[in-house]
């Protein structure tokens, strides 16, 4: 055959929300199933509020596949990213094998079981329910695992001999004698077979900047692996937070007869050290200041398209100004993954689970979990850590013994580490890793080399944007506390607060409506105060920053039962805050409060000078400064009025593949473009154009900010969003859906 041929597999599905007998018979009547694209949620839900056992159920996914004629000796595999959480995939009746577990991906061989130039059916059995031989299910789970085939699919049409897999893995990056051992693993060679060759090409870009070659005997490695050594890196720069440099590494597969097969894989070369002095980038000490994230969104759980998972990492790295980021608790999207390999975000991830360990067969199964993480993963620049035991479990050395085994001998260029809330268990892990609540901040001093706190704050300070100033405040104040406190001691490596967004859960948990409200952005990715105290720490030369931790009202005022003193967040050197014109305070930063913090947080009695405007309750505006230079003004009306309906959309353009999505932000604001934290009331949305609404419609305001996604279909054309609001009349907003290439089968 010729070369390998992969593509999508999202398109063309029809779904039914119950098991069906003989649901891949070709002549079965599947018109009353639904259409869909994946990623697919198995069940639309409120965005909380829901019963958790509505999305476990069995549901049914169909699709006609047509392939090509045989090209002769060619293998063919359906390869899911994620499918939660049991699947059991059949071709044309015929079963073909099944899969436990939903966060890491699965691959079925259709190569015995399809037909070549004429129609096959696929048929994929989805057991959502939460099985407790499955991790992380058999304990309390503090998140939602939402059903369906939630990430993407691709089918793969390979030579009888090819190249399953491939590590690129950096070598002395930091001498002259730069490399990538490119470890390549083959499949379907007999052991008695002639010998190949390998080729390892490096490409910046579309140049060729080195490659090396090897010929191989299939009887040489009994896993099919070969390392293909590719030297003359030096001129290629390294994969660092400001400038995460990326190559294309290409491997080509020959016989006798010239090229049978490649395959194509990114990497970023850099140096990822703990010590008992921090971590290290590249040989420059980095404190990690990160947030945790689930992947939670409202309405669909997980299933959210590339697009959307992208976004995420973008948030985190260029609105919240994270350096990186833990995935709570399971692998996540490799469209995540990949945006942060992209921005210069740095990764802790780790295996399914939370707080339980069950019985042999699911330890198999969490062993399983790590050796297809680290696999799926291994050329991500942006990770740095392997997470190998089940997070804030009690010590199992059997179990976390074979774990840390396997990351080791998959991939030993990554220290492992391990998720504990007990500071005295065991360390059989390269990095010590705790989750540390203390009230007042950190209850521990650091007592491992590479002591890492992999959470804080979060669950002992649920806040919801809506909550009074004095408390949105205080869950802002102690996240600066302990990065203060992780910035002071330079054997802490950094720390994860607890978490970028709210996110699902139990009834167990969180506030009673099913939401976990532990984040410094709501589970619409909406700001809270915290989220200004991340976004200060960056440079002022990347962006300047001024944001309040308070709303600018009467209630605000400490007579009326608010803070009265209220913390402004800035990487400002000098801020000055004038009540309608007048100077009523000039202001630096705490930093005799926060003495480690690159940007301490500034302090504003609103009670100072506020007197003479009691009655009006006057504008606010802040000047922030840099080296007496006026650098950023903001204003924050004092009239207490609603002034406009604002719509924003997160993108300009969508693809028409029927799943390319993009959130629209609807804010309430002053007649400075300030949110208005008490508007209330519902939006309706009137939508036209090739794409449909993935939310509430009317969709209510929170906190004076209304969510909603918009989904293309798989028509090109103008989508046109008109929002209407009983008082403010009415806004608009456009995405572009541009067409894409129709699917091969």
């Amino acid at each position: 055959m010729g070369p390998r041929v992969v593509g999508s597999l999202n398109r063309g599905w029809r779904y039914h929300a119950g098991a069906v007998p003989g649901s891949g018979r070709g002549d079965l009547d599947d018109r009353h199933f639904a259409p869909v694209t994946l990623p697919h949620s198995n069940v639309t839900l409120p965005w909380h509020g829901f019963d958790d056992t509505a999305y476990q159920f069995v549901s049914t996914y169909r699709r006609h596949l047509r392939l090509p004629a045989d090209p002769g000796g060619a293998r063919v595999f359906a390869d899911f990213d994620g499918v939660m959480t049991a699947a059991t995939l059949t071709v044309n009746g015929r079963r073909v094998g099944d899969h436990r577990g939903g966060y890491v991906p699965c691959s079925f061989e259709l190569t015995d079981h399809v037909r070549w130039g004429g129609d096959n059916v696929l048929a994929v059995e989805v057991d959502s329910t939460e099985r407790p031989d499955i991790p992380p299910f058999g304990g309390h789970v503090d998140y939602l695992a939402f059903g369906g085939i939630y990430r993407e699919a691709r089918l793969r049409i390979v030579p009888a001999t090819f190249v399953r897999e491939v590590f690129a893995k950096p070598v002395d990056v930091l001498t002259g004698a730069r490399r990538l051992d490119v470890r390549c693993f083959l499949d379907g060679a007999a052991p008695d077979a002639p010998p190949l060759r390998l080729k390892a090409a490096v490409h910046d870009g579309d140049r060729c900047v080195a490659a090396a070659w090897r010929e191989v005997a299939p009887a040489d490695s009994p896993d099919g692996g070969h390392t293909v050594t590719v030297s003359g890196l030096e001129q290629l720069g390294l994969w660092d937070l400001d400038h995460p440099g990326l190559y294309r590494v290409v491997v080509s597969l020959y016989d006798a007869g010239g090229c049978i097969d490649t395959v194509e894989v990114r990497v970023g070369l850099r140096d990822a050290r703990f010590t008992a002095e921090g971590f290290f980038l590249n040989g420059r000490r980095v404190k990690l200041r990160g947030l945790n994230r689930h992947q939670t969104f409202p309405h669909v759980g997980g299933a959210m398209p590339a697009r959307v998972q992208r976004r995420d990492a973008r948030i985190l790295r260029q609105e919240l100004k994270c350096n990186a980021v833990r995935t709570s608790h399971y692998p996540q999207s490799p469209s995540f993954l990949d945006a942060c390999d992209e921005l210069g975000l740095l990764v802790f991830e780790e295996m399914p689970g939370w707080q339980h360990v069950g019985d042999e067969g699911w330890k198999d199964l969490a062993c399983r979990d790590v050796e297809a993480m680290v696999r799926r993963d291994w050329n991500h620049p942006s990770i740095i850590l392997w997470g190998v035991r089940v997070n804030e479990s009690f010590d199992c050395p059997e179990l976390y013994r074979r774990t840390n085994a396997i990351a080791r001998r998959l991939d030993d260029s990554r220290p492992t580490s391990g998720v504990r809330y007990l500071p005295d268990s065991e360390l059989l892990e390269d990095v010590f890793a705790l989750n540390d609540f203390g009230p007042d901040g950190l209850l521990l001093a650091p007592n491992h080399a590479g002591y890492l706190v992999s959470e804080f704050a979060g669950h002992m300070f649920p806040t919801k944007r809506t909550d009074n100033v004095e408390r949105v405040q205080a869950q802002a104040l102690l996240h600066a506390t302990v990065h203060d406190r992780l910035a002071g001691d330079d054997r802490y490596a950094g720390g994860f607060g607890w978490c970028a967004f709210d996110y699902n859960t139990h009834a167990e948990f969180g506030s009673g409506d099913r939401v976990c409200y532990h984040g410094v952005a709501d589970i619409f990715r909406v700001p809270k105060p915290a989220a200004g105290f991340y976004r200060s720490q960056c440079d002022s030369g990347e962006e300047v920053v001024l944001e309040p931790g308070f709303h600018w009202s009467a209630g605000d005022h400490a007579e009326y039962g608010g803070p009265g003193r209220g913390a402004i967040f800035s990487n400002c050197d000098r801020v000055l805050a004038y009540v309608d014109g007048a100077l009523v305070a000039d202001l630096l930063p705490d930093h005799k409060s926060f003495p480690h913090l690159p940007h301490a947080p500034f302090f504003f009695d609103q009670t100072s000078g506020i007197a003479p405007w009691r009655r009006t309750w006057g504008d606010l505006t802040l000047e922030g400064y840099l080296g007496g230079t006026l650098a950023t003004t903001k204003t924050f009306s004092g009239r207490g009025v609603d002034r406009a309906l604002c719509v924003l959309t997160d993108d300009e353009e969508l693809d028409a593949d029927g799943s390319d999505a993009t959130r629209v932000v609807l804010r309430v604001t002053d007649e400075y473009g300030v949110t208005r934290p008490h508007a209330t009331g519902a939006i309706r949305l009137e939508v036209s154009g090739p794409a449909a609404l993935v939310g509430d419609n009317p969709v209510p305001l929170i906190g004076g900010v209304a969510v909603v996604w918009l989904r293309a279909d798989e028509r090109p054309g103008t989508v046109r969003v008109v929002a209407i609001h009983p008082d403010l009349g009415t806004a608009t907003a456009e995405v572009a859906v541009r067409e894409v290439a129709a699917e091969r089968w």
